[in-house]
């Protein structure tokens, strides 16, 4: 693919899409997250054990974001159950603490269940995190997190949050569908990466392309706003989670 689409869609992996992208690639300067990054003191923190979460602190929580944010396991996996079938990602808290721990929070809540993918582009990556609810998506699209270094390369498989600029991350996340290696400079830091089911990652519809309004795919505004009452009745084909659990 030639360089500059490259930067172009590197660009607009942020949670709302950069104004136009043209072949000098120090117009996307303003977005690119800084290096700077603060880490979460590891040694003060007890390990958190996966327990179960009862129904009214799930949902109370998915309309708060301070009531879920327990330290994540060192390493623990997330069945993604779809409409392609299932996969599991792998999390290893080392190679982004901060990104582990707002992931692993999010899952257990039940955030990610029954949502779409709705940004998935060939030869690039598959993007979801947008919650069918748009008052959860109000509450927690300014939940963000801080910067965690960039410990890994955004390979093939490998799984990585979003973001609209320095310190800011909520709960959008994309997977690699080929190394994309440019992305380590801008500041894309991996918190896991697809361990099984790869092939299922890889059906996932990807007949809208980008994003509007530079392709033919969802308004991630429209979707924030709307939810999934907007993407289902606009964007029949897209794939979407049925269940996302922690197993590991």
């Amino acid at each position: 693919m030639h360089r500059t689409v490259l930067t172009c869609l590197f660009a607009t992996l942020l949670l709302v899409f950069a104004p136009g992208c043209d072949s000098t690639p120090e117009t996307q300067a303003d977005d690119e997250p800084t290096e700077q990054t603060v880490q979460q003191d590891d040694e003060a923190a007890a390990p958190a054990e996966i327990d179960e979460l009862d129904e009214e602190t799930r949902q109370a929580a998915l309309t708060d974001p301070d009531k879920v944010t327990d330290r994540a396991p060192d390493e623990y996996q997330v069945r993604f159950e779809t409409t392609q079938g299932e996969f599991t990602v792998a999390v290893n808290r080392q190679w982004a603490p901060n990104g582990a721990d707002r992931f692993f929070n999010l899952v257990r809540i039940g955030y990610y269940d029954d949502i779409a993918f709705f940004r998935v582009i060939d030869g690039f990556m598959a993007q979801f995190g947008i919650h069918g609810d748009p008052e959860v998506n109000e509450v927690w699209r300014t939940a963000e997190i801080e910067d965690d270094q960039v410990n890994r390369s955004n390979e093939r498989g490998k799984v990585t949050f979003a973001t609209r600029g320095p310190n800011t991350r909520t709960t959008q996340l994309f997977i690699n569908l080929t190394d994309n290696p440019d992305l380590d400079a801008m500041g894309f830091s991996p918190i896991g990466e697809v361990v099984d089911g790869m092939d299922v990652v890889e059906r996932l519809y990807s007949g809208y392309g980008e994003g509007a309004p530079e392709g033919d795919g969802p308004d991630q505004q429209r979707a924030q706003q709307e939810g999934n009452d907007y993407l289902k009745a606009e964007f029949e084909s897209l794939d979407w989670t049925t269940d996302v659990s922690i197993v590991q």
